[in-house]
């Protein structure tokens, strides 16, 4: 009951009706999808590309001017606005060859190719950000104790050129963070280098006309905590595509239902959703469909059903009943 006569229960509809599906009317919808969501992704990825590469280089120069200003100044906030700018460097040339390297064919070891080299990457950089935070918190902690002069006319200056610098380089990676945990890894350390020179402004105006210089110092603190937040939420959501967690955009117990409902089905087991990588979602799952003739209705329309939940990696395995019986499952 359970050995050769289950695997033929499987067989019907995943392989001799594949050729219907890719007619029918499912089949047809299926693969339009797929084609206009090719198109768009390569689109959205053509545009993330170009802008990397233009932030790279802005920043890169500013870089070298906001080390030298704040040498000149004096000034904890600039220095440590110029580190965030060179993990910036260091970020967006990573996210720029990543977003390369992971659009590479697949081969026969990697059969989804470097995809997911996008999720390291942007785990990486939520890493980085976090390590030269507690590095800047430290210092900042030692200059509150043992304040040091500052030089606040060229520390404003550098710090006004920064929040320029950092607003052309944001509205660049803006539209693409929204598509790529990659890009949105580089977009969070340009956003913090923006957050690093409005705070070094407020601490230059604050030291210019009060004479207070632990400005300087508390004002990388608080830059230092809005990076953290955003930083720590990279990382964790980073991490969740690595364990292969379920989307928090994807309730698992309404995709269960959707394809408990599908007709035919008589129950649902070993279901799993989770990210590839950014903007590809995939779901494999089990189902009882005991009547023979009823599996290809229900191939179509489980995957018919994925759609809504933006869901296009899918893989159905149809089981009769005596299959699903005996073999564990949960």
């Amino acid at each position: 009951m359970c050995g050769a006569r289950g695997a033929r229960v499987s067989d019907p509809g995943a392989r001799d009706d594949c050729a219907p599906l890719a007619k029918g009317r499912v089949g047809s919808a299926a693969q339009g999808h797929a084609a206009g969501a090719g198109a768009h992704t390569h689109h959205h990825h053509a545009a993330a590309t170009a802008g990397l590469k233009a932030a790279l280089w802005i920043t890169l120069v500013f870089f070298f001017a906001e080390v030298v200003g704040g040498l000149m100044s004096n000034s904890l906030a600039l220095l440590a606005d110029a580190g965030h700018m060179f993990t910036d460097v260091g970020g967006l040339g990573l996210s720029l060859f990543v977003a390369w390297f992971s659009r590479q064919p697949g081969n026969a070891s990697k059969t989804f190719g470097y995809l997911r080299w996008e999720i390291l990457a942007a785990f990486l950089n939520g890493s980085v950000l976090l390590l030269v935070s507690a590095g800047i918190v430290w210092e900042a902690v030692g200059r509150l104790r043992n304040p040091e002069p500052l030089e606040s006319g060229v520390m404003l200056v550098v710090a006004v050129g920064g929040l320029l610098v950092n607003i052309v380089a944001a509205r660049l990676l803006h539209a693409g963070a929204a598509h790529s945990l990659n890009v949105r890894g580089a977009y969070l350390h340009v956003l913090s280098d923006l957050l690093g020179s409005v705070a070094a402004i407020v601490a230059a105006l604050a030291v210019r006309y009060y004479g207070w210089t632990l400005a300087d110092p508390i004002a990388s603190i608080v830059m230092t905590v809005l990076i953290v937040r955003g930083a720590w939420s990279l990382v964790r959501e980073s991490v969740d595509v690595l364990l292969e967690a379920v989307p928090p955009h994807i309730s698992l117990d309404a995709v269960r239902a959707a394809v408990a409902a599908v007709p035919g089905v008589a129950s649902v087991h070993d279901l799993h959703v989770w990210t590839v990588t950014s903007g590809m979602v995939a779901m494999s799952v089990h189902v009882v469909v005991p009547q023979t003739v009823e599996h290809q209705a229900a191939l179509e329309q489980t995957h018919a059903a994925m759609v809504r939940f933006g869901i296009g990696h899918v893989t159905v395995q149809i089981e009769g009943q005596e299959l699903a019986e005996c073999v564990p499952h949960r």
